[in-house]
This record gives C-alpha cells, structure tokens and sequence, in this order.
C-alpha cells in the first residue's frame, strides 16, 4: 500500500491532530507501564520541534459514551510530558468550546492532550458530526496508533477522509516491519502460532499456512493438533470438538506446500503450579493425568533448526506456560535463538500480541528481535490478513 509520511508535510504554525493510542494501564493514578507512551514520543515530538500546534487525540477503556472519572485521560499528560521533556497541556473534553479554546491557545511547538475521545458515543460508531467536529480543531491528521487502527472510529477512520491525512513514525514503521515479515517476505518465512485455544486464532493459522513456508504450533493449540492425529495428550488443556477443523488446517497446509511443525517432546506435570514436580518424554508417552505445559528439548532444537534455515519469522503466542517456571524454558530457548539469530543478521524477526511481548520481554529476548508489536488485536487482524479501516482511510485519504 502506498501512504504519506510526516515527511511529505510542512507542519510550522499548523494545528496538526495526531490520534495516538496511551491506553496504558494506571494503578492509583499513576502509569504503571509506559511502553505505550514512549512508542508514540517521536511522532509527537518531530512534529512540535518542526513548529506544529501539536493536538492528541486518544482514547482510554471502555466508557461506552459516557464519562467516567476513572477513565480521564487527565493522569496520562505528567507521564507524557515527562517522555518528551516538554509541557504537555491537559484539556477536560475533545470537541466543543472547551476543545476549540485549548487549541486555539496553543503557540508553535506546543501541545495538549485532549479528553478520552470514547467519552462521545459517536467515537465508536463512526458518527460523521462527532468526526467533523474533531477536525474542526486541526488543519492536518496523523494517525501514530496502529494499534486501534482496526476499529472503524470516528478518531482512527471517519476524521482521516475529512482532512489531509498521513501516518506517523510509529504507524510508519509498524507497517513496513509487517509488509516485510507477510506482504514480501524474504523466505524461507516461518510462523510461529503459540497459545491456549486454536478457537481464537482459526483465522490466522488459515491465512498463515497460506504464507508461510513453515508454521510453528505450540502452546495449548498444539495440543488440539495432536489429538487429531490420534496422539495423546492426557489432561492437556485440548478442545477435542475441533479435531475436525484442526485436521483441515493441516490439508490446507500440504496443499499450500507449508510445512506445520508440531511438539514431538513434551514437559507434563501432574498440576499446573509454580515448580511442581514435572519430566520430559515423548509425545507417545503421555500418561492419562500428565498435562503437556512446554516443549521439550527436542522440540526446541526442531525449531531452532528451522529459524536457523529461515529468512523471516513471524511470531505470535507463547510455546508453553510461560507464566510459570519451569514450563517458560521452551519458549524462552526458542526466543533467545530467534534474538541471536536477528542481532547477527541472518534474520528479520516480527513479533506480536500481549502474550508474546510479555513472553519475549520475560525471556530477554525482545529488544534484540527485529520489531515487536504492542498492537494486540490490529497485529493479529493483519496477520489474519484482514483489512484494518484506520490503515485503509490512510491510503484513499
């Protein structure tokens, strides 16, 4: 897809709205994680050192069309204005006399955050007045906020056709990591699909096999593949009901020439619990009590064996239950090797979704991976190949 940059403005004395997504989580009034925040910086930032009247628009929860205090964007502009060494103002509301009035007293290079845009009703359902009035307030769009780019809101969709309209660094680079990682990959192109249910991800692992040279199954999914194939996995987390559908996945991965890679060598326990008793054995050998809760280590050398062979990795889910040792080694060995592989060169490496960027972060491994995501849901739409309407309003604007 072609776009526009904020290399293709000229931004001094301009009012400049820039939708950013700051959903970050709050603890008793205070950030308690600002990946989010420190992710939208350099668009925020180029823009107000060029001269721009800097307008943020963002949204915060889920206040369904109403104000709710303890979804005021109001705690987000200290830790903001720390971020970018700069004063941030704070406006109570993002349309009307209040919004036109905080605007209107900017001076270049500066900027104010406006109210949570989902106070409105018509944010979510794309209502055109709610859009107009947001763009009423600026002269150019940015939209930095990839990750709320596949909801059709008035802030992310209905504004960018009603002013000129381009994305920014975040938005920018979110895009070219992905269209090199599945649009045009270099190949061999390896996906790896990890997590709980294949029942969430059926759309993805159908596009995938379609892409992808070879897919990577783990986590409880893998479990549900297994099974289909007659093996068995115990107690193992394992939706049985989609023996079916799991088996029309892996036809249309032969018909498709991808090659799915599925667990051999487990680690099962008795219980999910924090250091419980566990071993590791064959996927032959599972006992009916065993829960299967990480790949083994001859899973683990398979897929390393297979990055090593790969050009381009696409990564989204944990391999096993990362959250508790022992059962994070599987996914931690793979991501460390995936990292090294990356930081040598030999490697373009995409990751994302909440579980993955916890799972990377744990394992050490993300800040060595070629780009990951905070997107969440719009990353998982992409690699479902779904069009995201914030992306799109940004091609046709």
């Amino acid at each position: 897809m072609t776009y526009r940059t904020l290399d293709d403005l000229n931004v001094t004395g301009k009012r400049v709205i820039v939708r950013v997504d700051i959903n970050v989580p709050i603890k008793d009034g205070k950030v308690t994680d600002a990946t989010r925040i420190e992710r939208v910086v350099p668009t925020i930032k180029e823009l107000a050192d060029k001269g721009a009247r800097v307008i943020l628009l963002a949204h915060f929860g889920r206040p369904k069309g109403q104000i709710v205090s303890d979804m005021s964007l109001a705690p987000v502009a200290e830790p903001l204005s720390k971020a970018l060494g700069r004063k941030v103002l704070f406006a109570p509301d993002c349309i009307g006399q209040v919004a036109q009035a905080a605007v209107q007293s900017l001076h270049d290079g500066e900027i104010v955050l406006l109210e949570n845009t989902r106070f409105h009703a018509g944010e979510e359902t794309n209502d055109k007045d709610f859009a107009n009035n947001l763009a009423e307030l600026g002269e150019i769009y940015v939209n930095d906020a990839f990750s709320a780019a596949h909801r059709a809101h008035a802030s992310t969709e209905g504004i960018a056709h009603l002013l000129p309209s381009v994305a920014g660094r975040g938005m920018q680079a979110e895009l070219g990591a992905l269209g090199k990682a599945l649009s045009k990959p270099e190949r061999p192109l390896v996906a790896v699909v990890g997590g709980a249910k294949i029942s969430s991800k059926l759309d993805l692992l159908g596009n995938l096999v379609q892409k992808a040279d070879c897919l990577i199954i783990g986590g409880g999914m893998a479990n549900t593949f297994l099974a289909a194939l007659g093996k068995p996995v115990g107690a193992s987390l394992c939706e049985h009901d989609l023996g079916e559908t799991a088996r029309e996945i892996m036809d249309k991965a032969k018909a498709a020439g991808c090659e799915i890679l599925l667990p051999h060598h487990v680690v099962v326990a008795k219980e999910f619990k924090a250091n419980t008793p566990s071993k590791t054995v064959s996927i032959d050998a599972i006992a009916a009590d065993d829960m299967i809760l990480d790949v083994g280590g001859d899973a683990v050398s398979d897929i390393i064996a297979r990055f090593e062979k790969a050009k381009t990795i696409v990564w989204n889910g944990p391999l096993g239950a990362f959250e508790i040792a022992p059962f994070d080694a599987g996914t931690k060995a793979a991501a460390l090797a995936a990292a090294k592989l990356t930081k040598s060169g030999r490697l373009l490496s995409v990751a994302g979704g909440g579980d993955t960027v916890a799972a990377l972060n744990q394992a050490g491994a993300a800040d060595d991976f070629s780009y990951v995501s905070t997107a969440g849901g719009a990353f998982l739409e992409w690699l479902e190949g779904k069009e995201l309407p914030g992306v799109k309003a940004l091609e046709t604007a």
